[in-house]
C-alpha cells in the first residue's frame, strides 16, 4: 500500500486479532498554501517563543508542557511522564461493544480515518470481524490513543475494510438548549407550508460532492496567479447581490416556485450589478463557511 499509515497497531475481537494501519480519510492540504511574509522584503516570517514575563527567548529544549490547574498556575508535564501514562490502546484498538449506526448522534463524529491490514497473514481475520459486522449490520465501539490522546473509535465496514471515526466526548459536545429555547414555534399557514414542500421537492437531487467547490480558493488561486507575473491592473470590486423586494415569507417562498419554473417572477427581478472584466477578485463568503479553511499563518 503506498499511503503511509497515521498509526499501526492491532484490532482485536475477543480472541481475534490483526494487524492492522489507521490511514486519513481526508485531506487538510490545499493547493494553494499562504504564509506571513515581510511585506517590505517579502520575506517569510518565523516565530520565535517567548517568556511570557522576561520576554526573553526560549530555545527548543527548554520548551515543556505546562497544565493549567488554576489562575496563573502551571505544572510541567515531560514527554516521558505522558508515555508512562500510555494505555494498551497506544498498540491496539480493542472492540468494547456493538451498536447501530443511527445509535451514534452525528454530533460526536470528529474526525475519518481508513482501516486496513497491514498483511498478509493479518487479512483473514480482518475480513471475519469486518464480515460479521456487515452481517449483522452492526458498529464497533473501541479505544485509541492517537497524537497521545486517548479517544474513542466508531468502526463500521466500508468497501474492503473498515471506516474508523474518531468521537468526541460527552463533556465536548454542547447542549442546544440554550441556544434553541427562545425560538419561537411559528404558525406557518397550510398555503405558506405547501409552497415550501414544492420547493423542497422541485430542489430535491441526489447528493453529489462534487458539484460543491470550494469558491474562495479558487478566486484566491486566480488572484495569486494574476498578481505573479506583475502587479494586477485596475481590480474590479467584487458586485454586492440585491436582496431584492422582498414582502414577507409568502412573497419569497411564491418567488421562489416562480423561479425554479423558470417563469417571470411575481415582482420584477433586481437589476444585477455589472462589473468590467478584470483579474478575478476575491469573493466573499460567510465566515461560518470559511472558519474552518483559515489558515494559520506559518
Amino acid at each position: 500500500m503506498a499511503a503511509r499509515a497515521n498509526w499501526k497497531g492491532h484490532l482485536r475481537l475477543s480472541l481475534v486479532s490483526c494487524a492492522v494501519g489507521l490511514y486519513p480519510a481526508v485531506s487538510s492540504s490545499r493547493e494553494l498554501k499562504c504564509h506571513t511574509i515581510n511585506r517590505k522584503t517579502g520575506n517569510r516570517l518565523r516565530q520565535l517563543m517567548v517568556d511570557s514575563l522576561t520576554g526573553h527567548t526560549v530555545e527548543r529544549d527548554d520548551q515543556v508542557k505546562g497544565c493549567e490547574i488554576g489562575k496563573d498556575e502551571l505544572v510541567p508535564v515531560e514527554d516521558d511522564e505522558l508515555s508512562e501514562i500510555a494505555l494498551e490502546s497506544t498498540h491496539t484498538i480493542n472492540i468494547e461493544a456493538f451498536c447501530t449506526r443511527e445509535e451514534v448522534d452525528e454530533r460526536y463524529l470528529d474526525k475519518p480515518y481508513y482501516l486496513a491490514a497491514e498483511d498478509k497473514v493479518s487479512r483473514e481475520a480482518f475480513a471475519v470481524i469486518r464480515d460479521a459486522m456487515k452481517k449483522k449490520g452492526m458498529a464497533g465501539l473501541g479505544r485509541i490513543v492517537i497524537y497521545k490522546r486517548e479517544r474513542v473509535v466508531l468502526l463500521e465496514p466500508y468497501g474492503k475494510g473498515l471506516l474508523a471515526t474518531l468521537l468526541r466526548y460527552q463533556d465536548e459536545v454542547r447542549s442546544p438548549t440554550a441556544y434553541f429555547e427562545d425560538m419561537p414555534d411559528g404558525d406557518p399557514t397550510a398555503e405558506m407550508r405547501a409552497l415550501a414542500e414544492e420547493l423542497i421537492a422541485r430542489s430535491t437531487r441526489k447528493f453529489d460532492p462534487s458539484k460543491f467547490e470550494d469558491r474562495y480558493e479558487e478566486a484566491l488561486i486566480a488572484l495569486v496567479k494574476g498578481k505573479a507575473p506583475k502587479p494586477a491592473k485596475g481590480k474590479a470590486k467584487a458586485g454586492t447581490p440585491s436582496s431584492g423586494n422582498v414582502v414577507n415569507l409568502m412573497e419569497a417562498l411564491k418567488r421562489s416556485i416562480d423561479s425554479e419554473k423558470g417563469g417571470s417572477p411575481t415582482k420584477a427581478r433586481p437589476r444585477k450589478t455589472e462589473t468590467k472584466p478584470s483579474t478575478p477578485a476575491r469573493k466573499h463568503v460567510s465566515g461560518k463557511a470559511t472558519a474552518g479553511r483559515t489558515r494559520k499563518a506559518a
